[in-house]
């Protein structure tokens, strides 16, 4: 039996954020539809959750001390990581003494970085991943380019939204990647992972859900990136039986080994028949936004239900769906959105613009959902309702 309390009384169930972006955003928003009191924390004012938490707190989410400080006033019920880029030593020390972490503080600090979740994966569990070598420095990066072959794909360790990642096509290419590689690390410049291409058919994220009652895989997610930043996402992905079936033995096992109850981010290439492994996160996905519009839970309500302990009887896909980022580009500490109107004005679109404070460079600052009869119905609605929205900086 699961008893939830009500928000700012003495029954409160607290759940802390810790990463306070547009995906925590929403996390909050389900939490709070239970009557769950939220915290929200970040590195930076204003991020998007908190506009609509309960409170929060500015600290360098690095530093453990101020961390431990925030969790031992507020006593979360809930500790929830929402980024990589955390004290993840503290949070093991604070699960020994009791706290709960979502999914685990050592799945946090297995994903906090690319080369953590990579080791654990190929080398652990055995499952397929491609060929990667890791680089401290210029020379080293040479050696792996060289040793991994091109094309390849290079990586910060530590980065989020496709940040500090390109392709490199041949020798040329090679100091170019170095730099945007130093440049886009969440923690600043230093050690990068080199991948071989994967010349994929397509790559879907597998969103798969431990909670109470087993695992439970929400239709794969088909998605378009950028140089490792998600443009567009759409589902259900088309899928034999026999490759959905292997991505979702591939997923469980990576899940299970992680442990702890939450949704878990899988992204995964398919060519052919065959499934290679690329990245997870033990959180909620950009790429499964689109479960805002195609699914009677979201992956949010999903994932809150799940740390909850709430049972998931069923999910219900509503059809062809797709989801189309809006992107400012520029520096602004106040942008705005022109033409909103015309996002929504065909049947089955939806929009969800996420407050966030800052542009600097280029951002990811909305999204354009829709359905359709088929995915490219869906793709297409979403891009042009996305494409109507002009960003002023």
């Amino acid at each position: 039996m699961t008893t939830l309390g009500t928000p700012n009384t003495k029954s409160q169930t607290k759940l802390m954020l810790l990463g306070s972006g547009e995906l925590g955003k929403e996390v909050a928003i389900a939490a709070q539809r239970l009557g769950v009191e939220v915290i929200a924390v970040d590195r930076y004012d204003n991020a998007p959750a908190m506009q609509v938490a309960h409170r929060s707190y500015t600290i360098p989410m690095q530093d453990g001390q101020a961390l431990r400080e925030i969790i031992e006033t507020e006593k979360p019920n809930h500790i929830v990581p929402e980024i990589e880029a955390i004290s993840t030593d503290t949070l093991l020390q604070l699960e020994a003494e009791g706290y709960s972490v979502t999914p685990t503080a050592r799945a946090a600090k297995l994903t906090m970085d690319r080369e953590g979740i990579r080791k654990f994966v190929s080398k652990d569990l055995g499952i397929r991943t491609s060929e990667f070598a890791f680089a401290d420095n210029q020379d080293e990066f040479t050696e792996a380019c060289q040793r991994i072959g091109f094309p390849c794909v290079v990586k910060p360790i530590m980065s989020s939204s496709g940040k500090g990642q390109s392709t490199i096509r041949d020798e040329t290419g090679m100091e170019s990647a170095w730099s945007i590689a130093q440049d886009g690390g969440r923690t600043g410049a230093g050690r990068v992972i080199v991948e071989g291409f994967v010349d994929f058919d397509y790559e879907i994220t597998l969103l798969t859900l431990r909670h109470k009652e087993g695992t439970t895989f929400v239709d794969p997610i088909g998605h378009r990136q950028d140089d490792g930043d998600y443009q567009e996402s759409w589902q259900p992905q088309p899928m034999t039986e026999r490759t959905l079936t292997e991505a979702q033995r591939m997923a469980k096992t990576v899940t299970d080994g992680l442990g702890g109850y939450g949704i878990f981010g899988v992204e995964l290439f398919v060519k052919g028949e065959e499934v290679i492994f690329s990245e997870l996160s033990p959180r909620p996905h950009d790429t499964g936004m689109v479960t805002m519009i195609s699914q009677n839970l979201s992956q949010f309500a999903l994932h809150i239900r799940a740390i909850l302990g709430l049972p998931i009887p069923n999910i219900r896909q509503y059809g062809p769906a797709a989801s189309h980022v809006i992107m400012g580009k520029g520096d602004s500490k106040s942008p705005s959105f022109v033409n909103v109107d015309s996002a929504l004005k065909e049947e089955d679109t939806d929009l969800r613009l996420f407050g966030k404070p800052e542009v600097k460079g280029e951002r990811r600052l909305g999204v354009c959902l829709a359905l359709g009869d088929s995915i490219e119905e869906a793709r297409d609605k979403a891009e042009r309702a996305a494409g109507s929205v002009t960003v002023v900086l």
